[in-house]
């Protein structure tokens, strides 16, 4: 069977090659290059399952990386994990608005990274219940084809913000809060700004419509998909 692949993108190979060992050591299958541009080309000529991709590229910055990335039908579909400098939140609320998926802050634990990149490859079966498709008006959740629609529109969503919106609809009327949200994606201790979440939050309502009328905001407490 073939192993995952996964494509790391950092111009310091110090960087390159720290990830790529821990990576390995998981038993992924680890390809890499330093710039932009060979990111786009070995992400449509290699079929990566992920991108783990630094921010601070020469040339073709990280950002406009992720943006191609998910701007072409032929690797849309690749996570993305972002690699931030401290103190980047708003590269992070950029990427996040771009379509990345999760992100770590530098300095940074390879053993971190490589569960990071577990969880969003992880394909852990689920109870039956939670795959029946969710139908509210014209919305159509399908988790077992993590596909979504909006009357006859399929809706492209980020790994997150499918998670989101499944998480949500699944309690119609119930509030959670950012963190019970956050909880219920990644895992607990999983480290977030309140900004990342809401930034998720306003991609989703974009993609489903105009006027957000699926996800509604409880002031000072959190978000609930409408009853």
């Amino acid at each position: 069977m073939a192993r995952t692949r996964i494509l790391v993108v950092d111009d310091e190979a110090d960087i390159r090659e720290l990830v790529r060992l821990n990576l390995a050591r998981e038993g992924f299958d680890v390809l890499d290059c330093e710039t932009g541009e060979e990111a786009l080309a070995l992400a449509k000529s290699k079929a990566p399952d992920l991108m783990v991709l630094d921010l601070m590229l020469p040339g073709m910055d990280g950002l406009e990386v992720c943006r191609r990335l998910k701007a072409d039908p032929q690797t849309r579909h690749v996570p993305v994990v972002m690699l931030t400098a401290k103190g980047e939140e708003s590269d992070v609320v950029t990427g996040l608005e771009l379509g990345a998926d999760d992100y770590v802050t530098k300095p940074f634990s390879g053993k971190v990274l490589a569960a990071r990149v577990r969880r969003l490859l992880r394909k852990t079966p689920e109870p039956a219940h939670e795959q029946d498709v969710i139908r509210v008006d014209d919305l159509v959740i399908d988790p077992a084809r993590h596909a979504v629609w909006v009357g006859e529109m399929k809706v492209d969503l980020t790994h997150t913000e499918f998670e989101i919106l499944r998480i949500l609809a699944r309690r119609p009327g119930l509030v959670l809060s950012r963190y019970q949200i956050v909880d219920a994606v990644h895992g607990s201790d999983y480290p977030v700004t309140d900004r990342a979440v809401d930034v998720q939050i306003v991609s989703l309502r974009k993609k489903l419509g105009p006027g957000g009328r699926y996800i509604e905001t409880v002031r000072g407490v959190g978000y609930r998909f409408k009853d």
